[in-house]
């Protein structure tokens, strides 16, 4: 049976290619789908692809993860650093999380440094752009095997 991953991504993602692509480049965000749909062919996976603006229903979502999927990946933009309900979720999950972030939040403002994500995250990958999600999807293909 072909595992699912659940890739969520959080408020103005929907946004990319628009948004500050000096930051964020000028991929949209459905080009990064397609480029995790292609990685995860060849890692034998499917995905679910997901965006919203609205904190409470990324959170209906996380809730909903370990039914159909066998790990999160999660950009949760701005979520990141402001929901602790969000990360109450994914500590409900039981499954596999991996936290992506297209910049290096580091070398952003300071309240960028801290994540409620990570606390719940097996893993954080940031700052490589588009890439982050590739790299997410690979190391969650070896969490799950």
């Amino acid at each position: 049976m072909v595992k699912c991953i659940l890739i969520l991504n959080g408020p103005n993602l929907n946004m990319l290619g628009t948004r500050e692509p000096e930051l964020y480049g000028e991929q949209t965000l459905d080009d990064i789908k397609n480029i995790c749909y292609d990685r995860a062919s060849k890692l034998g996976l499917k995905i679910d692809f997901r965006q919203s603006n609205a904190e409470s229903e990324l959170i209906h979502w996380i809730q909903e993860a370990p039914k159909n999927n066998a790990a999160i990946i999660l950009n949760a933009g701005a979520y990141t650093h402001t929901s602790i309900a969000i990360l109450d979720a994914l500590r409900l999950t039981g499954v596999p999380i991996i936290e992506v972030h297209l910049s290096n939040i580091f070398q952003r403002e300071e309240y960028r440094h801290v994540s409620f994500v990570s606390k719940a995250a097996h893993g954080v990958i940031c700052g490589f752009g588009s890439n982050g999600y590739e790299l997410a999807l690979d190391a969650t293909a070896k969490l799950i095997s």
